[in-house]
């Protein structure tokens, strides 16, 4: 029986049309897998299943997923990034996680989390520097970390009243059920680079990764330091957002998941 793969033209640019035909006739393509994205069970023969390649600086994994889930797509990661998808297993509990970020070389705290909006549940990421960010090549001590963001499309926001619109080009990287980078347009062209990546890969709860898949995006709210703090609840995460919204203290955006 042929497998109902989507084979991009971006992902058969880079294995190539011989791999790419053995990959649709069914000759290397897997009888079952778990989705890359949702870890839950797929069948090539049953339904839409993306190839998605994600290319490291050394070597290159080919992975599958619901194309419900993902779209068939390459994604460049760094060469850690892309051992550590190939071990991640899912589950867990929302945790912070911290990591290096350039070009500014701020410590960031991202946690994650299910905000409610309108009702309904959405995935988000809360993130907060450990220091002020100062703009690149700046001589002051200023925080432009808000500054930036806008800059970039991010939305001030006073209100946690609706989700925020989407930022193209952005995008979260969720691979074999964990969260391992935000993504952003690369300024040379080409593949998005990591705005922020985990140190390790960032475990989230089957909530938060059932809505993400859901709604197939995720809100990232961004704060200067001191606005939110390390809240261990959701409900007390809630509340330092609405506090730091109302304290014209934060932007907001929706993120597509891996590129989309």
């Amino acid at each position: 029986m042929p497998r109902m793969l989507d084979v991009s033209d971006e992902v058969r640019a880079e294995i190539g049309d011989e791999e790419a035909a053995r990959l649709l006739a069914g000759e290397s393509a897997p009888g079952s897998y778990d989705c890359t994205s949702c870890r839950t069970p797929g069948d090539p023969q049953q339904e839409r299943t993306s190839t998605v390649l994600f290319i490291g600086d050394e070597t290159a994994v080919l992975a599958f997923a619901h194309a419900t889930c993902l779209p068939s797509q390459v994604v460049q990661v760094t060469e850690e990034q892309l051992q550590g998808a190939v071990r991640a297993i899912g589950g867990g509990a929302p945790e912070p996680e911290s990591a290096k970020v350039t070009p500014e070389q701020a410590v960031l705290g991202v946690t994650s989390g299910l905000v409610l909006i309108s009702g309904e549940l959405h995935p988000a990421l809360v993130v907060e520097p450990t220091a002020p960010v100062a703009r690149p090549g700046s001589p002051g001590a200023g925080d432009d970390f808000l500054p930036l963001l806008i800059e970039q499309g991010f939305m001030p926001l006073t209100e946690l009243a609706a989700v925020p619109p989407v930022l193209h080009g952005w995008s979260v990287l969720l691979a074999a059920g964990q969260l391992h980078a935000v993504l952003q347009p690369n300024p040379a062209g080409g593949h998005p680079v990591a705005w922020w990546q985990a140190h390790q890969p960032l475990q989230v709860t089957d909530g938060w990764r059932a809505a993400a898949n859901k709604h197939q995006q995720v809100l990232m709210f961004a704060a200067p330091v001191g606005s939110i703090g390390r809240q261990p609840r959701e409900d007390l995460l809630r509340d330092a957002l609405d506090k730091a919204a109302a304290n014209g203290k934060l932007v907001a955006a929706a993120l597509p998941l891996a590129g989309i």
